[in-house]
């Protein structure tokens, strides 16, 4: 168990670092899969399931979480909220 704790934390630290010449979308999505991953082997553990599903399911989740989150970001920078005006209608 230590071993296998000790194996996902430096995988995880090596794939965070291997970020810097992504773009935003492929950064969101590799975190998101390594946030996700991490989860599921928690979940996994707490539970007695498998940690290597937990850890394939977290990922999975993960990656779409972080790509969904990355359109999200996208779609607010190209289409601002419009602010709210303080004048009032009434005369």
């Amino acid at each position: 168990m230590k071993t296998t704790l000790i194996v996902l934390s430096t995988s995880g630290l090596l794939a965070l670092s291997a970020c810097t010449g992504m773009s935003d979308t492929q950064q969101r999505t590799l975190s998101g899969a390594a946030i996700g991953t991490a989860a599921g082997v928690g979940i996994g553990a707490l539970t007695g399931g498998g940690l290597l599903w937990g850890a394939a399911g977290g990922a999975a989740i993960g990656a779409v979480g972080g790509y969904a989150y990355d359109q999200y970001e996208k779609d607010k920078a190209k289409n601002p909220p419009k602010p709210k005006s303080t004048k009032s209608t009434v005369n």
